[in-house]
């Protein structure tokens, strides 16, 4: 079993072919997704935890999600592209650093792509220990903007891929926060820095203006993600150098081997 962890460590310090990766991390995905749709929970309990939510951000005075919807419906047309962005850019933007990074940053890529996936994981133990309802499900005054005639978040195929409720931690905001630290610290042009600087709160004014997350759980999120990334350098770091020459032998050369034995 121990000869096994360190293998697992030395895996996920390396970067793979483009293929192995794609397989991993859309597998895991997968995997990942139909865990969470398993946990759905009690709806009441669901609803009761998002109504402790609501009043420990009254608490904390930061309860205004109302206000940045009504905002976003000032807008003509801002609520329709932001509901659109709600739907591509979680998955988009980070598959596409993702790949940027494999070909780009080969060197970083791995340490990016297992902090994702542990922090999913983490993400996914909160959903199981505290399934909390979304506050356009939550009987408090704020409107589902996504859904529509032709998608709907409740109902048909939209409404079967993911837990409705699963608002605790957002891993909208958790991937958001890996993506931004990805293009900042390995972006060389200014344009992917200023979108690393936008991008986080870019996502969060669209999952709060939405109704799909509250302030808190996007604060969860970036907890979780913060999380993810220590967990991943503590891991990463106890791969020893003979597991990991003898892993990157099998699959070849790598750039991150290179490095290590620089």
């Amino acid at each position: 079993m121990a000869r096994r962890v360190r293998q697992l460590r030395s895996w996920l310090s390396l970067r793979h072919s483009l293929r192995s990766e794609a397989f991993l991390v859309l597998g895991l995905y997968a995997v990942y997704e139909l865990a969470r749709g398993l946990v759905v929970g009690d709806a009441a309990e669901a609803e009761r935890h998002a109504h402790r939510v609501v009043a420990l951000e009254r608490w904390l005075h930061v309860f205004r999600e109302e206000d940045v919807q009504r905002a976003a419906h000032a807008l003509p047309g801002l609520i329709g592209l932001l509901g659109t962005a709600y739907l591509t850019l979680h998955l988009a933007v980070t598959a596409a650093v993702l790949l940027w990074l494999h070909q780009r940053r080969p060197a970083a890529f791995a340490f990016v792509r297992t902090t994702l996936l542990l922090a999913s994981g983490l993400a996914l133990v909160g959903y199981l220990v505290y399934p909390t309802a979304p506050p356009r499900m939550a009987g408090i005054g704020i409107a589902d903007t996504v859904s529509n005639g032709h998608i709907s978040l409740n109902h048909g195929l939209v409404s079967s891929l993911y837990n409705p409720y699963a608002a605790v931690p957002s891993m909208h905001i958790g991937y958001a926060l890996v993506v931004a630290a990805s293009l900042l610290r390995y972006g060389q042009h200014l344009l992917l820095r200023a979108l690393g600087v936008l991008y986080a709160p870019a996502v969060l004014v669209v999952v709060v203006a939405t109704g799909n997350h509250f302030f808190v759980d996007a604060a969860a999120g970036a907890l979780v993600a913060g999380l993810g990334a220590a967990a991943t350098a503590v891991f990463t770091r106890q791969a020893t150098p003979t597991t990991i020459t003898a892993l990157a032998t099998r699959c070849g050369p790598s750039p991150v081997i290179e490095q290590r034995a620089a």
